[in-house]
């Protein structure tokens, strides 16, 4: 990692128009995406039946389907969950639509009549009252997680660095509800989980950047925002790339091996960490370079008669020509 932070010399910021194109043309689509398509909401927020089920052997899937096909369920999603051995039938609720109790009934009586060795586990039925509750309150929760990093990157940094965290957070957060919404991927509490996660991750890997930033306008005689940008991304590359190929590899991981049940919450990881990544180089700094900052903003208050602190020269890679 020393001999990444030490070496390397790209010029991310000498790209950052040709970045900010394409962040605008990935939100653009986002949106486009959000307002044709829209998200696939999960039983957690339209209401609904879950209800798991136990079989002795191993069943195929497809078979199950055709079942509950042939029984007169229209809308529902069967996943294994946990072993081969069990799995999940989820129902979405419908305005004068039969019981939870009533519903799980008919889905074992179905399912008992073509393979005798099904056990009903657990029945949970989510009303739409309630699914609306948990949309809003997930809402809120990001939108507080908004407002908190806002106030804690002002005060610890500047306010320009605050706007660029922010900005950069946003960027993620519209992308990844694109993506969840491009390939409708089931969007339930677990994936609001997940968006939160990513919030963390993202900002993580911004005020690293940011307080290595600060460091350099503070100890550097020469050289521009736009040249110390460069110079804090180049040092901070080697912990970017180490914590993002190690995150992913699990992530991955969790995917393929995890079981449908929590295909959705890696995939949003999975697509949080690269699109989290990419903002932290190019949309953080870059915002707050947009927004004017410069080394009056970060420079220590002089105290009269205290030694002041040694200044390094910036290497001359790092100079803009």
């Amino acid at each position: 990692m020393d001999i990444i932070k030490s070496n390397t010399a790209i010029n991310f910021m000498g790209q950052r128009k040709l970045a900010v194109v394409f962040s605008v043309v990935l939100i653009l689509l986002s949106i486009g995406s959000l307002s044709l398509r829209g998200l696939n909401f999960g039983l957690d927020f339209t209401g609904g039946t879950l209800i798991e089920l136990s079989y002795s052997e191993s069943p195929e899937l497809n078979d199950v389907r055709s079942t509950l096909t042939d029984a007169g369920f229209a809308e529902f999603t069967v996943q294994t969950f946990g072993s081969a051995r069990d799995i999940v039938v989820r129902i979405p609720a419908e305005d004068g639509s039969e019981g939870g109790a009533d519903l799980s009934t008919r889905v074992l009586e179905a399912l008992a009549a073509d393979n005798a060795g099904v056990d009903l586990r657990r029945v949970e039925f989510v009303g739409p009252q309630v699914g609306e509750e948990l949309a809003e309150q997930g809402g809120l929760a990001l939108l507080y997680a908004l407002f908190g990093i806002l106030i804690y990157v002002s005060l610890r940094f500047q306010w320009r660095f605050a706007v660029g965290a922010v900005a950069a957070l946003v960027h993620d957060v519209l992308i990844v509800l694109g993506l969840l919404s491009l390939f409708q991927m089931s969007f339930d509490l677990t994936v609001v989980a997940a968006i939160l996660a990513v919030i963390g991750y993202s900002l993580n890997d911004t005020i690293v950047v940011y307080d290595r930033l600060r460091e350099n306008f503070r100890v550097k005689r020469k050289g521009t925002a736009i040249d110390l940008t460069n110079l804090s991304i180049n040092q901070m590359l080697g912990r970017t790339l180490m914590t993002s190929l190690t995150t992913m590899a699990v992530l991955i991981a969790l995917f393929y091996f995890g079981g449908e049940i929590i295909h959705a919450f890696a995939y949003t990881l999975i697509m949080g960490v690269i699109v989290g990544t990419y903002s932290s180089i190019y949309v953080a700094g870059n915002a707050a370079i947009m927004l004017g900052v410069s080394k009056q903003d970060l420079m220590p208050v002089e105290k009269e008669g205290a030694d002041q602190p040694d200044t390094e020269v910036l290497p001359e890679r790092f100079r803009q020509g």
